[in-house]
């Protein structure tokens, strides 16, 4: 089959579409036939070495992506409730830029969902799901989300928003229309950051949620009144230094997906798309991925 495929760590041009051989399933799991694939920031941070700490080194030669959407044409052993021919969204664990993966942590895509929603949807919602639940944010509190126009970010918004919080999110000012949109209060990151969100939630914050993870820890405690209690960072490992928590384990989350999907389906959830690019053109993704500047999530089509 073919995949998009790299043997060392480097740039974007280490990126190689090329022939590779075709996964099975192994028990518990099913092979999808990719339809789109969602670019995630941490595949091009994976690429490059960055995170060997954390996830360790990559086993060359290696296919990046670790989300897709598609449609399942093989079934491994002990695998029931779904049937061969059924479209699926969820994680893969043979790397999502390729023609097929192998899953065990997914969920039925609604028909009424789009595949390129459906691609770009499990990495989002498990991480502010799982964020929004180690904070507790709850009915009448304030949220500050960092980097809240990001798709991660502007889906914590929305899950916030559904849990009765009031949400300030730090954005460029371009980006504070499609905030508001999403139901948040719109502030400019930067320095003066602390008194502008001071402005607009004298009361203070009650939470802080870190999805952008530039110097955004050290305005986060002086707005928690000094403290690192009920902040979260899944971006900045000076978190480690500070005693912030940083959420970083993805769970098995097939279920609850489920009902995010049929949410997105129904058009009260949403996730805003940048561009799609074809397989081949994986490198040009990473490009634009890198930048920072993607304005929505980054996909590719096999």
């Amino acid at each position: 089959m073919k995949a998009i495929s790299y043997e060392e760590y480097g740039g974007p041009e280490v990126l190689r579409l090329a022939e590779v051989t075709e996964p099975h399933p192994g028990p518990g799991q099913v092979r999808v036939r990719v339809v789109a694939v969602a670019v995630n920031p941490i595949d091009f941070k994976i690429r490059r070495g960055w995170v060997q700490e954390m996830m360790g080194p990559v086993s060359f030669p290696a296919v990046p992506g670790m989300e897709a959407a598609g449609i399942v044409d093989e079934l491994g052993d002990g695998v029931t409730g779904v049937s061969i021919g059924d479209e699926v969204m969820g994680w893969t664990e043979t790397g999502s830029y390729a023609e097929y993966a192998l899953t065990s942590n997914f969920a039925r895509k609604p028909a009424g969902l789009d595949w390129e929603t459906a691609a770009a949807l499990p990495v989002a919602v498990e991480t502010s799901d799982r964020a929004l639940g180690e904070l507790a944010v709850g009915l009448g509190e304030t949220l500050l989300i960092h980097g809240a126009a990001s798709v991660v970010g502007s889906v914590g918004v929305q899950l916030a928003v559904a849990r009765g919080a009031t949400v300030i999110g730090t954005a460029s000012e371009a980006n504070h229309d499609y905030l508001r949109s999403v139901g948040a209060i719109p502030v400019v990151y930067g320095d003066g950051l602390a008194d502008r969100v001071r402005a607009v939630a004298p009361q203070g914050v009650d939470a802080v949620y870190d999805v952008a993870g530039i110097d955004a820890l050290d305005v986060s405690v002086e707005l928690r009144g000094g403290t690192t209690n009920r902040i979260v960072t899944i971006s900045d490992p000076r978190a480690f230094e500070l005693g912030i928590t940083f959420s970083g384990d993805n769970r098995r989350f097939g279920p609850e997906l489920t009902e995010y999907a049929r949410l997105a389906a129904d058009g009260r959830l949403s996730v805003r798309v940048d561009r799609s690019f074809p397989l081949a053109d994986a490198a040009q993704a990473h490009e634009l991925s890198e930048t920072g500047r993607a304005r929505g999530k980054v996909l590719l089509r096999p």
